[in-house]
């Protein structure tokens, strides 16, 4: 129970810097929205490049974050070393990579469709590079519990990127989208200059023999990762290429990237769990009831984010002001982007086992299963059904990874999870989801929304009488017992 209660604590932190972030940044979604018309396709670049970035970060940090936290958390391994070997791996990669992009930037950015603005692909690829230099560090802070020295480093990115664009695009009342790009390596820049203490106190060292081992260990992470990143971000990259007219492609790209922005309340629980479960996860592996608490780990962590999936669609007429009414036609896609990352994070949870016992393979052939349904849902429903296929393609694809690491895991490691208990707040999940779609659309949103309130009170009614008694919380608990 103390360790629960310990990874409480530090999901408490890491959620609060990721939801607060999170939501700050999301203010940048109706001004990027409202000053950037749906119609002239300019968040559709935002969408598509982005989704380049999210690849190219699993690619240059080389699977090394969780590396780093298996090493360091191995007997007869020194965590400095362990350290700056993954540093020295992930800024040689840095290198390589800006020096090929800015000496190939024509042809680069033809690749990519952006012939008339290599500038912004030049922009975007040092930001992939610092932030990629930052994941080691903000790893190292993980490892040494600085949970808010963490959590300050986001929020300050967040607070600057937020200010200098308020600044530009609301002061100045500018609309070019290259500076969308340039503030967000203006702010990753300042933040890479917080990591100097950090650098300055390491025993620099660069072991040719642990870099091996940590290599073998990495390589499969790393295919696991750009599966995982496919199975978020391939959509958003090849939507413009399927689609049957480009320039309207980007157009319905940005009413999807921008709906998207309002479903991923369920990335930010799934990111603020995995910050603070992954070295949690390490450093518990010794111990003898391990099972037992990843078991219930994962059952507390499906119950927090169906609430989350029940509390955006039960205040979705209010939610969907986060965007410009020029983008309101895809608000449809949100229960099912929902829905796949919360598959997303329950793969993730079922992904120890493999991880612990140094089979990391087996994570990369689950993702390249799913990553294979995404790309065939993809191909083959996009150019008839637009972005919902995306939708749907990610939710099969995250499917498919989950359940095969499920089959696998029960055979090779099996935990008792509490498959019955889970299974009963799926359902009820699913009938008040019914309930709250089958309200006429005509009745007033304060009506609706008066109606799905009760339907989530009443589900965390269910959690306080069978799973979290008020009596067990800390503070208040006494005045309940």
């Amino acid at each position: 129970m103390a360790n629960l209660k310990a990874l409480a604590k530090d999901t408490a932190i890491y959620g609060l810097s990721s939801i607060v972030g999170r939501f700050l940044n999301y203010l940048l979604v109706p001004l990027y929205t409202h000053v950037i018309s749906a119609e002239n396709g300019g968040y559709g670049i935002v969408t598509n490049l982005y989704a380049y970035v999210a690849l190219l970060l699993v690619l240059l940090t080389f699977g090394m974050e969780t590396t780093f936290f298996r090493f360091a958390n191995k007997e007869g391994e020194e965590p400095d070393t362990v350290f700056s070997t993954s540093l020295a791996v992930i800024a040689s990669l840095a290198c390589v990579f800006l020096a090929g992009i800015y000496g190939f930037i024509t042809p680069v950015s033809e690749l990519l469709g952006y012939a008339e603005h290599p500038e912004y692909i030049m922009v975007m690829a040092s930001v992939v590079a610092l932030d990629a230099l930052q994941a080691i560090p903000f790893s190292y802070l993980r490892y040494k519990k600085k949970a808010i020295k963490f959590a300050s480093l986001k929020l300050l990115f967040i607070v600057l990127n937020i200010g200098l664009n308020l600044l530009y695009f609301v002061w100045l009342g500018k609309s070019d989208v290259l500076y969308v790009f340039t503030l967000n390596l203006v702010c990753t820049g300042i933040i890479t200059f917080f990591f100097l203490p950090e650098m300055l106190r390491i025993k620099w060292k660069v072991d040719l023999g642990l870099l091996r081992r940590m290599l073998s260990y990495s390589w499969p992470i790393l295919i696991l990762g750009i599966a995982g990143i496919l199975n978020q971000a391939a959509d958003k990259m090849i939507f413009p290429l399927i689609y049957p007219d480009r320039a309207q492609g980007v157009v319905e790209l940005g009413v999807y990237g921008a709906c998207v922005k309002v479903a991923m309340i369920m990335a930010m629980i799934t990111q603020a769990f995995r910050y603070a479960y992954e070295p949690f996860v390490f450093a518990q592996s010794k111990d003898k009831d391990k099972n037992e608490t990843y078991a219930i780990g994962m059952k507390y962590f499906l119950i927090f984010t169906l609430l989350a999936f029940l509390c955006v669609v039960a205040y979705l007429p209010l939610l969907k002001y986060m965007v410009g009414s020029d983008y309101w036609e895809g608000l449809k896609v949100i229960p099912i982007v929902m829905a796949a990352e919360i598959m997303m994070g329950i793969y993730f949870n079922l992904s120890f086992w493999y991880k612990l016992i140094d089979k990391t393979i087996y994570g990369a052939w689950f993702s390249l299963a799913g990553c294979a349904v995404l790309f065939a849902v993809n191909i083959i429903f996009i150019p008839r059904y637009s972005y919902m296929a995306c939708a749907w393609g990610g939710f099969a694809g995250y499917g498919t990874a989950m359940v095969l690491s499920y089959i696998v895991g029960q055979k090779k490691n099996p935990i008792n999870y509490p498959m019955k208990s889970m299974a009963v707040y799926v359902a009820i999940t699913c009938l008040f989801f019914g309930i709250m779609q089958i309200l006429p659309q005509e009745w007033p949103a304060i009506l609706r929304m008066g109606i799905n309130t009760m339907l989530v009170i009443a589900f965390v009614g269910h959690i306080i009488y069978h799973d979290l008694p008020l009596r067990n919380l800390p503070v208040v608990g006494k005045y309940f017992r």
